[in-house]
């Protein structure tokens, strides 16, 4: 099954992770690529995304694996069509024929961007620091069967933490994103728990890159 790698970026970040298939549905009709469907009592579309993004979420490495009927183009034929018919902010980076498996996705390169409205000194980038060098770290997570407590230090592989200007702190991280999977806005939630004082006045995470168990970066 064919794979592509495509980013989410400007007001295109708004866009649901529903309508976010439907973009790409109705792009490969417009773009002249028939998409074959599942069977049984109601067929959908043979199209899907690895990791759903949440609403406002950034991203420069989602992937999408479609199947197409008939003949294939080629996939750089299939990028350039797709890339004309797809709404700003949404744009294919490449289209390849083979990729791994998606239960071999285990890690996910994010950066989060804290914005305050006062500046930011290193005193407050050190305390943010400190708190994710704590041996626990206990959050609410909110599931199916209801709400259970997390402990997310060891979800966390990598994270540094660096002044990005007066106003910003940047949380650089490498989390662990499937069996088990950290949301990188709990790195936002457990600041406005453990340290009100340095909570945000907004946060901005932008997914990076994608890894598999051995740490090479997956396709």
């Amino acid at each position: 099954m064919p794979r592509a790698i495509f980013e989410k970026t400007g007001n295109a970040i708004y866009i649901s992770h529903l309508d976010l298939m439907r973009v790409f549905q109705r792009a490969f009709k417009r773009a002249g690529l028939q998409l074959t469907h599942t069977q049984g009592f109601s067929p959908r579309p043979s199209v899907s995304i690895a990791l759903p993004l949440s609403v406002g979420v950034e991203s420069h490495c989602e992937l999408l694996d479609f199947d197409l009927e008939g003949e294939l183009p080629s996939c750089e034929e299939i990028q350039e069509r797709l890339n004309g018919a797809l709404i700003e902010g949404v744009r294919v980076l490449s289209v390849y024929s083979e990729g791994g498996k998606q239960r071999d996705i285990a890690f996910l390169d994010c950066a989060v961007t804290l914005e305050y409205d006062r500046c930011v000194t290193d005193g407050d980038r050190e305390e943010i620091s400190g708190l994710f060098k704590r041996e626990s770290l206990m959050l609410e997570k909110k599931g199916k069967n209801g709400t259970k407590q997390q402990d997310i230090i060891p979800l966390i592989r990598k994270l540094d933490v660096v002044c990005a200007g007066d106003r910003k702190i940047r949380l650089n991280a490498q989390i662990c994103c499937l069996n088990p999977a950290l949301n990188p806005a709990q790195l936002v939630a457990a600041i406005a728990e453990y340290l009100p004082e340095k909570a945000p006045a907004f946060a901005q995470v932008t997914r990076l890159e994608i890894y598999d168990q051995n740490e090479n970066v997956f396709r």
